[in-house]
Order: structure tokens, then sequence, then C-alpha cells
């Protein structure tokens, strides 16, 4: 396979040395579907490279965290399809959706060719090339699954399997064998397509006594195929995967390329939270009456912060940058923090922090409006130390210390096993998604599963509420906005039940803006110091 990919490869070098234009009749894409055995012929540009990285991490991130969540099927169904047609669209062979065929093979080049940019990118270590081939396996299981049966079969026809499809007149002989050795004994064996293949290929369903196996050969009926298509897909990517990472280093002198590759995974995707630097309209005695909105990492910074009258350069930043993206204007941030230092005398104030305040809301130094950390930088970022107090709980507390914390948050043994279990798995934004699911279902007086689809009408006022979406938690002011307009729903239509949370001072407003993607970073930067 690999000589074959070398022999393409030299095919491609000649062609452009030589000046000639790719077509797409050069590599045709005559399915959706794809092995991803060559690697794709046609150039593109440096901002065509980044961008189709990023639109699929964002279908596999979308795909990942429906799985993880345990969605229902259509919510995970409605929730993939939506990232999928939003970011790598990808049109069937019908010729009913009035699309070219120049426009169906824009699609599939960039599904092509995506996926080789990440495969550079996830190559670098054995637990990167782990994630990348459980998503990838994912995605492309999800897509087989929803392709058409003759779309199925073209495309097998093209892999030079070696399976070898069980003819009609073997079927014949075979009827009775076949039928008693399928889960769905009623099915027509006639109408059924069989694969004969070695049977150590499909141990699984040997093994569950789901095939028929005859002379060392299993006969997989199409029902069960995806397994079949699946473990070659797999095998394929594990092999190209190592192939991939022992070549890597040879690009070490590209400077083009290997900032974006090395980056890829450390990209927060979402909405970046900001306000005005100037106008903000929460006032810093409002900051004790919104705790109940704030995510666990900020509620505990906001905790430690009233307990010891100071905080640490990383809880500064990190609480600091939050409460700015509430709506904390820069004069409220400084008597807030003001008042919060009590040991400090004014003048202290002044001197040691006053400078850094102005600093984060970019009215100092080189002047950068600085946006709040997301969840992923907050991860990803320094852990906190001795005395220290920023970071994620869910990333950076101990077992114990977190199973306490829930405790006080009168989350129950049940979902506390639940969150646990999504830490160890190292799912920390899954985990705090779960952790708002059933924090807020008792808030409104409801049940987790109302807030896991992303709209719900269990209120006992009728209607729809929009609260945490398919989506998962990628944001602590993500965590904060949903929160605070739940309990703005709650307040405004009232007959929830009992109230178990104080309503919100309707005067408390949060204002939010949304910046595109490509804003000033809000990972620390080493100008920026609190």
């Amino acid at each position: 396979m690999f000589k074959q990919e070398r022999s393409q490869t030299r095919k491609t070098r000649q062609m452009l040395a030589s000046g000639a234009r790719f077509t797409y009749d050069d590599e045709p894409y005559p399915t959706r579907l794809n092995f991803y055995r060559d690697p794709p012929a046609l150039e593109i540009s440096i901002e065509e490279f980044e961008q189709f990285a990023l639109d699929r991490m964002q279908v596999l991130t979308a795909l990942q965290t429906a799985q993880m969540r345990n969605l229902p099927p259509d919510q995970m169904d409605k929730a993939v399809g939506d990232a999928i047609r939003k970011y790598m669209p990808m049109s069937p062979n019908n010729g009913n959706n009035g699309m070219t065929h120049g426009q169906l093979m824009d699609e599939r080049r960039k599904d092509h060719v995506s996926h080789f940019i990440l495969r550079l990118a996830y190559s670098r270590s054995q637990e990167l090339r782990q994630w990348f081939l459980r998503a990838e396996c994912a995605l492309f299981r999800y897509r087989f699954e929803k392709e058409s049966l003759k779309e199925q079969l073209e495309f097998l026809e093209k892999q030079n399997l070696t399976w070898k499809k069980v003819s009609d007149d073997d079927k014949r002989l075979l009827r009775d064998k076949l039928k008693a050795s399928s889960p769905f004994k009623a099915q027509n064996v006639d109408d059924e397509t069989f694969f004969e293949v070695d049977f150590e290929r499909v141990c699984g369903l040997v093994g569950k006594r789901q095939v028929y196996v005859h002379a060392g050969k299993a006969f997989v009926p199409l029902a069960d195929q995806v397994v079949l298509v699946l473990d070659e897909f797999r095998e394929r990517l594990t092999q190209a995967l190592e192939v991939t990472g022992r070549a890597l280093p040879r690009m070490d002198e590209d400077n083009r390329l290997m900032p974006v590759l090395n980056n890829i995974n450390k990209q927060y995707l979402g909405r970046e939270f900001t306000t005005s630097a100037v106008a903000g309209e929460i006032q810093a005695q409002d900051v004790d009456a919104l705790k109940i909105h704030m995510p666990l990492c900020m509620e505990h910074l906001h905790d430690e912060l009233r307990r010891e009258k100071h905080t640490k350069h990383g809880g500064r930043m990190q609480y600091g940058l939050f409460l700015k993206g509430i709506g904390l204007s820069l004069e409220q941030a400084l008597i807030f923090w003001q008042t919060a230092f009590a040991n400090k005398t004014s003048d202290e104030f002044n001197k040691q922090y006053a400078y850094n305040v102005r600093h984060s809301y970019g009215m100092e130094g080189k002047r950068t409006d600085y946006t709040p950390y997301s969840c992923k930088s907050i991860i990803m970022g320094s852990a906190p130390g001795a005395g220290d107090h920023h970071g994620c709980p869910f990333r950076h507390f101990s077992a114990p210390s977190l199973r306490a914390k829930l405790a006080s948050k009168q989350v129950d043994e049940f979902d506390t096993e639940d969150i646990l279990g999504l830490v160890s798995a190292k799912h920390y934004q899954i985990a705090c998604t779960r952790y708002y699911e059933v924090t807020r279902a008792r808030m409104i007086g409801g049940s987790p599963d109302t807030l896991r689809g992303g709209s719900g009408s269990a209120l006992a006022g009728g209607g729809e509420f929009k609260v945490a979406s398919q989506e998962q938690i990628e944001h602590p002011n993500q965590f904060f906005e949903q929160s605070y307009k739940l309990m703005q729903h709650k307040s405004t239509t009232g007959g929830i039940g009992d109230e178990t949370e104080a309503p919100l001072d309707p005067t408390i407003k949060g204002r939010y803006t949304y910046k595109k993607v490509g804003g000033p970073s809000s990972i620390a930067n080493n100008d920026m110091e609190m």
C-alpha cells in the first residue's frame, strides 16, 4: 500500500514540475466515503490549510462530545448533523441538491485535505494519535451508516478489499444456515448481501454467534458490515499514523506549517466573551450575588478571595478577566479588587495592583483588550502550586477534594460518580457540562435530562427554555451566561415549584458581545501581569 502511495507522490511531483494543473478527474471522489489512502495532490493556500483543519476539528469535537454525553439518538444526530452542515457539508450524488459536479468535488476535496492536515498535527505523540484514531473512526462510522446501500457497495468495490461477495447461488445453498446464524431470524436471506471473509477478521461476531463459519471463512451480512469496514479503516489509519509520526521530524524546519500544526489541538474554537472596557453595567457590590451562576472554577476563586482577602497572580488573571467578561467595568473592577484586598491600604493597592487591573482592560501598556480565558486555556495552562487557586477543579483537584466540593454543592452520589468517571477519563469539559446540568436542574426544580438536549418544556409555567445545549461547556463565561439566562426565564415565567435559590435581582445585567475567532487571544501573554 505504501509503495503505491510513494508511486502516486512521485507522479504528483512530476506533474507539478512540468507545470501541469491538476483536475478533479486526476483524483476523483466518486462517493462521500474515503479511506484516505493517498495524500491529496492539489495545492492549497496557507489560509485554506488552517481553516480546513479548524473546520474538521469542529466536526470531530461535536461528534466526540455527543458520544460522551450519551445523548439520545435523535439529539446526537441533530448535534453532529448541524456541525457537519456548518463546517464540512458533504452532499450526496443523487443530483437533487442543486450542486454542480465541481461543487461536490470541492466539498470532498476539503474532507480529503483536512484529514491529512490533522493526521500531520496529531502524529506527534501516542496520546494524540490515539485521540485522532478514535475521532476519525467515529466520524467514518457515522458517515458510513448514513450512506445509501448503493453508495456503500460502490465505495467498497473500489477499495480492493479481500472480501468475496457471496453469490446468489451460494446464498440459496446456505440459506438455512445463514438464516439460523443471523440475529434477525425472520429476515429474507435472499434479499440480504453477504461477504465471505477470514473468520479472524470478525472474532467479535463469531464470539456472539452472529455469523455462519465454514472452512475458516465467516459469512458476514450487510447489516454487520460496518464492523468489518471500520476494522479495515482503523487498521489502515493506525499504520498511516505510525508512518507519519516517523516522518514528521523532517518538517521541523518548515516555518510555514509547523506553527499551525503544533497549535491546532490547542485552539479554542468557540466564542470570545468580552464587554466594553469602560461601560460595564455590573457593580462591584453585585459580584457576590452573581456567584450562584459561576462555574466551579470561578466560584472557588471567589470563595478563596473572600476568605484570604488576597489571591495570587494566576488567580487574579483568571478571575479578573472572567469578571470583565460578565460586565464589570474598569472603574468597578478597581473598586472590587481594592475592597477584596482588605488587608492592603489604598496606597499599597494603587502601587502594586491598580496598574495591572487597568492593563487587563487595555488601558495601559500596549493597550490590548484581553479576553476571558477559555476552558481549554485554563486546563492546558500552568497548574496551580502551593497557595494558588486558579485552574480547573475537574483537571487540578484530587479525587477526594473534588468529591468533597461536589458534595458541598449538593450533588448526589450517583451524579458525583458520573462526573468523577468523566474526570478519570480526562473529559474535563464534559464533566463540567454534567455539573452544570445537575446543579442548574436543581435551581429550576427539574431533571438534568431536561437540560441535556438544549431545550425543554419542564417548567410548570409551560413554554420552551433554552439552556445548556448539546454543546459542551467550552468557556466559563458561557457557563455563566447560560445559567443567568435560565434564571431570568425562571423569574419571568414563575410557577416552577419550590424555590431553592433566591431569584436574581433584575437590575443586575451582564452585557455580552462576541468577537470573531482570531481576535486578541485569551491565553496568557507575557506582556500581561497581574
